[in-house]
């Protein structure tokens, strides 16, 4: 039809009420919107204010089943990424399936404080209650409260892919009851990772494993079967006051150091534990464990506290002042004696009171809190006058008694002894001019020889040990190495004329002052002390025949790949569907280099080359382990003490590889590339991006 102008015209008023009604309709549509933005922002910004409210209900950072948790968590500290996960995470510590000894029955952690379910006051009870009231209030909270606790959330490790992990990974948590120890050092949230991370820098070992791990667990019996034979007249037995010296100790560690001398000690034999706080500047321990004590130990614990910071030597002194044992029993503050440990210290000196008798200390791993016997050995020392462990000579070994003999020490360890408190006091105490630690284990071992007493270990009697990498508090004071500044008035006061094979060894001591030895030399004088060559040619002759050979007295470097060792398979890296296989940064010999993805090349490729040891290791080239000590692994020196070098898979293919030490997974982040970094990553069963293939290289014949 064609275009008609008159027609256009015609219609013209119809459309003029039909643009009215369009406009009138745009309007409220426009309003309405406007009205409906409003309320749904306002009751965004309502359900915004109820979640992050100080209301009571509300579930703190704070609220904890820890009791060493640093819960001042500056979260600016953390990448703005992390901030929700922080807060997502913050609930996840109290659904986490702990043992359930992990506190005595009826006790709580609430806001830093350890609480009694039956014995607090009405504003502990108001407290108390915000544990029992975690269910949110109102049907948007609640399902907020499921989110934050759901397994499947993309934060968390795969519970799943951790169990397969764990089915050959067992420790006794307590109870008798065999724990996963991949779920007691797993990281599950960044709350764990922080715990985790402050507790080695605070602590020096895994804090995360501590706190969950409980204050009483079973342990492996790991002396001599023979010692299970031995009879001990407990009823003629003098009785013992055990000597604690701690500063800024872990609390968790303490505690359970405490229940379990508790625990496993004849209680007619104990006649007090003595905690001493050597002021403590740490998360208000002295308190906590004043707090806990009072609840929950018997009266024959008590605490006390040095009127200033003294350092472990003068901290012990201080202590024994305070005992009234007939025994004075110096323990570190990160032990578990073992089954019947102070019966054979106890008999030793009743057969003898001048003499100084030790345990073996079995090892504490740092990184996992596994429990390992330690064979039988004597103490030593070099000329730069550091303690060091000797083996017993196997000519002493030949027959099953010889096992549980009492082991003749030139010098003792010093963490852990007996000696009878009257002999301690007539034999001089510590030398009160040390400071800090360091030094005054060789100071007594040669006073106590040289002076009419002895120094024996015995091995019936086992104590486990926490063994760190480091201290965590320092060896040093106003700047002055304090083991040097210790170790110059031990060679100065005992060495004799062999004090400047000290001073060889050691330069930078003859210039160091040391203080006033004075005393110390009288002291010497009046208890009519042999000389330092006596002791040398009737105590420890090795020592010389040593020195002739080596004047340092180092041991002859065996290199790694030269040691005896049990390799189980050599292998290939690859990451899973991918192409890509694990290789050094550096060169194979390059020790603390990082991990990245390389193309998969030939089975002739060294840097690919993997080969896993009987102890779980994974050694590049059969030179160096990889080690998770970092966020970042790396391959290092093998250490062979299991911890940051110990490894576990559930098989060969697309599985993930856990360190028990890290808590978490081998890994990348974001997309896998050539040259992408190795990582510790959450163990996350939905990603391909922390599961392996072992490509097996079978050996040329």
């Amino acid at each position: 039809m064609p275009f008609s102008v008159s027609s256009t015209f015609n219609n013209g008023s119809s459309n003029n009420g039909l643009f009215k009604k369009m406009t009138t309709f745009r309007h409220k549509s426009f309003l309405f919107g406007v009205t409906l933005a409003s309320i749904t922002w306002a009751a965004s910004f309502y359900l915004y204010l109820t979640l992050t409210s100080s209301s009571p209900d509300r579930i703190p950072l704070s609220i904890s089943a820890s009791t060493s948790v640093d819960n001042n968590i500056n979260d600016e500290d953390l990448p703005p990424s992390d901030k929700l996960l922080l807060s997502q995470s913050s609930s996840s510590l109290l659904s986490f399936d702990r043992p359930q000894n992990y506190f005595p029955k009826n006790t709580v952690f609430l806001n830093n404080e350890l609480y009694d379910k039956e014995d607090h006051d009405a504003k502990d009870d108001e407290n108390v209650n915000q544990i029992k009231e975690l269910s949110v209030q109102g049907k948007w909270r609640k399902k907020f409260q499921q989110l934050i606790n759901d397994k499947s959330t993309k934060y968390k490790n795969s519970e799943k892919l951790i169990n397969s992990l764990n089915s050959k990974v067992k420790i006794d948590a307590g109870n008798g009851k065999l724990e996963d120890i991949g779920k007691l050092g797993l990281i599950q949230t960044l709350v764990d990772k922080k715990i985790r991370e402050e507790g080695y820098r605070k602590h020096a070992f895994n804090v995360l494993v501590s706190e969950r791990l409980g204050f009483h667990r079973e342990i492996p019996d790991t002396r001599h079967p023979q010692c299970s034979f031995q009879n001990y007249p407990s009823s003629s037995l003098p009785d013992a006051s055990v000597i604690i010296c701690f500063y800024n100790e872990e609390i968790n560690t303490l505690l359970r150091t405490v229940h379990t001398i508790l625990d496993r000690s004849n209680p007619s034999l104990l006649h007090e534990i003595i905690l001493v706080d050597d002021c403590s500047e740490l998360d208000n321990i002295h308190e906590k464990v004043l707090n806990y004590a009072q609840k929950h130990f018997p009266a024959k614990v008590s605490i006390i506290k040095t009127p200033k910071r003294e350092g472990l030597i003068r901290a012990r002194i201080f202590g024994s002042r305070h005992a009234n044992g007939d025994v004075l029993i110096f323990l570190d503050s990160h032990v578990e004696p073992g089954v019947m440990w102070m019966e054979p210290l106890l008999t030793r000196i009743s057969e003898n009171n001048k003499t100084l008798v030790a345990p073996i200390v079995d090892i504490i791993n740092a990184d996992t809190f596994q429990y390992s016997s330690s064979p039988l050995v004597k103490g030593g020392f070099n000329w730069g006058l550091h303690f060091r462990w000797d083996n017993v000579p196997k000519a002493q070994l030949k027959t099953k008694e010889d096992f549980i003999k009492p082991i003749i020490s030139p010098t003792h360890s010093g963490g852990l002894f007996a000696i009878n408190k009257q002999h301690f006091v007539n034999l001089g105490e510590y030398d009160e001019g040390m400071d800090i630690w360091g030094g005054e284990n060789l100071e007594l071992s040669f006073r106590a020889w040289m002076c009419g007493s002895r120094l024996e270990i015995m091995p019936c009697s086992r104590v486990g040990h926490v063994f760190r990498k480091r201290r965590p508090y320092g060896g040093g004071t106003n700047g002055v190495d304090t083991v040097l500044k210790n170790s110059a008035r031990v060679a100065e006061v005992w060495l004799d004329e062999f004090k400047e094979k000290f001073y060889t060894t050691n330069p930078s001591a003859r210039n160091l002052d040391y203080g006033d030895i004075s005393a110390r030399v009288e002291l010497r004088h009046q208890l009519k002390c042999r000389s330092f060559k006596w002791y040398l040619d009737n105590v420890y002759p090795d020592m010389m025949e040593q020195g002739k050979s080596n004047a340092n007295d180092s041991a002859k470097f065996i290199p790694w790949d030269k040691r005896p060792r049990n390799y189980i398979k050599k292998f290939l890296l690859r990451l899973s569907k991918t192409f890509f296989c694990v290789e050094s940064e550096g060169d194979v010999t390059k020790r603390n280099a990082g991990l990245v993805l390389g193309k998969c090349g030939s089975t002739n490729k060294k840097k690919q080359q993997w080969s896993e040891t009987d102890k779980h290791e994974l050694v590049l080239a059969e030179l160096l382990c990889l080690d998770a000590s970092s966020d970042l692994p790396k391959v290092a020196k093998c250490h062979e003490l299991r911890g940051s070098q110990e490894w576990k898979k559930s098989g060969d293919k697309a599985t993930p590889i856990f360190s028990l030490a890290a808590g978490q997974c081998l890994g990348v982040q974001g997309k896998p590339i050539m040259g992408a970094q190795l990582q510790m990553v959450l163990c996350k069963e939905d990603s391909d991006h922390n599961k392996f293939d072992f490509i097996e290289i079978t050996q040329e014949k």
